[in-house]
Parts: C-alpha cells; structure tokens; sequence
C-alpha cells in the first residue's frame, strides 16, 4: 500500500526507505511471535515503515529566490533497519533505523582565532588572545575552555574563562583574557584552547595544541 502511494503522491516520491529484509511486523498475539489466531485472522503487514527525506538547500533556495552553489550540506546512510521481535507488548514489533550522517561546514574560516600566549603552566596565571570577524554575535556569556586534545564533548573541558568577565585587554584586532594558575593542571600534556558561542551554542574557534 505504501510503495503504490509514493507512485501517487508527489510529496511520498521523496522519501527513502531501505530494503524490507525483517518479517511483518504487524499483526502479533500479545506477548508471542505468532501473527493472529483471533477470528479476524488478519494478514502479516509490513505496517511500521521507517522513511527519510534531506532537505537540501536547493529547496530553500527555490523559496527564496537564491541559488547556492552548493546543494546538499547533508548526507544520510542507512546503516540497518530492522524489527525487534523480543518485544511483546503490543499486537505490533518495533522497528529502529541506524543512520550515518555526513555534515559539511557552513563556514569554512573559523569565527574565532585563539592563541595561547607565552609558557603555560601551573606555577603563574596564563594568557590567552583571540580575534573575531566582524559579524560575530559575541555574548557576556561566551567562554573559553581549556581541553585536553583527546576531548569528545564540549563539557569535557578542564577549567574555563569567561571572555567577559576575565578580560584583561581589549583592542581593535583583538581581546586578551586570563586564566587561573590554581585551574592548570599540574600534570602537564597537550591541550586545546576551545571558544563556545552562548549565542551559536557551538565551539566557532579552536586553536593548535599546545604543551602545558
């Protein structure tokens, strides 16, 4: 029923859906793997479908009356699709879809630059300076954090300062702002000097590592 709509219906023709390759998973006595003995005897169906469509920038773009050169900022795979017969709760098995998804950068130049200044350790406060290009909404609660160079996620970091309130220089090219050496790790290694956008929620500057 559904692969004979997407022949019909234009907005179903732009969907994907991987191949089928689970049993039906409707329709089930509760809690067993038995498709039903009521008297209705309903017919196995694939009913809990998984479909998926990329908005590219092409479709935006059409509205707007621009056209970007690039079209698709994402790409999607479909890692499996499959039912989960364990389940038996309901006259239906659920079914899960694993995707891949590929992000290319809307910026290609960093918003931020950072640097570490001069030699860091945890024996005197450090320094750090940064710059950013002129649309940069920047907030008081924007901050920099100290990360090791292994970090997975943005609360990962190592101590922080806020760009605001730990400033202690500013100029037309760019801002200096300090750390505490109470916060430096004293077992030294190498790091990373991360800038997180409150206004963006993202990190939009990173800088090159660095031995502490």
């Amino acid at each position: 029923q559904l692969n004979m709509a997407k022949k019909k219906e234009a907005f179903l023709k732009e969907f994907k859906e991987g191949p089928l390759q689970f049993k039906p998973t409707y329709k089930f006595d509760l809690y067993s793997e038995v498709y039903d003995t009521s008297e209705k005897k309903r017919k196995p169906a694939w009913t809990d479908r998984i479909l998926w469509k990329v908005k590219n920038l092409s479709e935006v773009a059409s509205k707007e009356g621009k056209f970007p050169e690039e079209e698709n900022l994402i790409s999607v795979t479909l890692n499996n699709y499959l039912s989960h017969m364990s389940y038996g709760i309901s006259d239906h098995k659920p079914v899960t879809g694993t995707f891949k998804l590929e992000m290319k950068p809307l910026v290609s130049d960093p918003l931020v630059v950072l640097n570490p200044e001069g030699e860091w350790s945890a024996e005197h406060d450090v320094l750090i300076r940064y710059s950013a290009v002129p649309e940069f909404p920047s907030s008081a609660w924007d901050w920099i954090g100290l990360f090791q160079v292994t970090f997975r996620h943005v609360k990962d970091y190592v101590t922080y300062a806020w760009v605001e309130d730990d400033e202690i220089s500013s100029n037309r090219d760019s801002k200096q702002v300090y750390m505490s050496a109470s916060e430096i790790p004293r077992t030294g290694g190498e790091f990373l000097l991360c800038y997180f956008s409150n206004n963006l929620q993202s990190i939009v500057g990173i800088s090159e590592p660095f031995q502490v």
